[in-house]
């Protein structure tokens, strides 16, 4: 069953508005009080929304609020019943410090269509729509994945993008990178715009891989999936409570590799407000009471990919 198309646009309310409540703490290097603010605006948009939302991706557990924790109500408990995963600001450290790459994001599918993801890494992998099957793998190695890769598009390898996390656990593919003369973009946060990297041409991004986080890895699988793109994913157990917590929200095989069919299943829509300026979304600019905010909005089922520019006033 399809959304309705009217929650199109009641989510781009959401981001828009979550976005422009963290104005006041843009830049002021307090990312737990920018972030308190993009959270606490999200949650009052999305109580006004006719609907029975449940969070199965949020920030934390019930006892971590005010974040916008898995398993919270949302809505006005009645309408459609629908799954929510949040990130009210990906990249708290860019917006606390004013740097590029601030976003507000958020996708919803109907009730159990949206895997159930823990709050735990996952190693993932994501690359372009016309790829065909074994191409690319998680289970190859970088090396492979990439020469397959570069193979398929008739590309040399020096002309070959993959974005990375600039982590110090991917210092070995980042080494391996060098070696193969390909071309590296680190980003230092943020993975869920860098999966969305590779939907594009224009954003120069043939492949996106690494460890990072879960839930993140289910909100970038909402946008590249009404993409056709391709993505694959497992998850890292540190501890066993990690592996409790994993069996508790229903994750029976730990060492599964998630298929975007196994992420996101049916219609989805998939929302991203630029805070700051970002390569997928502008940040917001004030136009005297107004707020001009840029969206990059997908909603699968009718086949929308595109950004929302709007000038909106601040409703909370």
């Amino acid at each position: 069953m399809d959304l309705d198309e009217k929650y199109l646009k009641e989510l781009v309310k959401v981001t828009q508005q979550a976005s422009i409540a963290t104005l006041p703490e843009v830049g002021k290097k307090n990312k737990n009080e920018v972030d308190k603010l993009a959270t606490d605006a999200m949650r009052k948009v999305l109580n006004s929304i006719e609907m029975k939302g449940k969070v199965v991706i949020g920030e934390g557990e019930i006892d971590e609020a005010p974040m916008l924790y898995i398993g919270e109500n949302l809505g006005k408990n009645k309408g459609p019943e629908i799954d929510i995963a949040v990130d009210p600001l990906d990249g708290t450290n860019f917006a606390a410090n004013n740097l590029p790459g601030a976003l507000s994001v958020i996708a919803v599918s109907y009730k159990n269509n949206l895997l159930h993801a823990p709050e735990t890494y996952m190693n993932k992998i994501a690359y372009g729509s016309k790829i065909e099957k074994g191409v690319i793998d998680l289970d190859y190695n970088f090396s492979k994945n990439i020469k397959n890769l570069a193979d398929f598009k008739n590309k040399n390898l020096e002309d070959i993008t993959v974005c990375i996390l600039d982590r110090p656990r991917h210092k070995e593919i980042i080494d391996e990178a060098k070696k193969l003369k390909i071309k590296t973009k680190l980003i230092s946060d943020g993975d869920v715009s860098g999966a969305i990297l590779v939907t594009d041409k224009k954003f120069g991004v043939d492949i996106f891989l690494g460890i990072g986080g879960g839930p993140e890895g289910v909100l970038s699988a909402c946008a590249l999936d009404a993409y056709n793109c391709g993505f694959q994913g497992k998850f890292i157990f540190d501890d066993d409570r990690a592996i409790k917590r994993a069996k508790d929200m229903g994750i029976i095989d730990l060492k599964k590799k998630y298929e975007l069919k196994d992420i996101v299943r049916g219609d989805s829509i998939f929302c991203a407000t630029g805070i700051t300026d970002s390569e997928i979304a502008q940040g917001i600019k004030i136009s005297g009471d107004h707020f001009v905010t840029d969206t990059f909005v997908t909603h699968k089922s009718r086949n929308i990919k595109k950004n929302v520019k709007e000038k909106v006033q601040k409703i909370i």
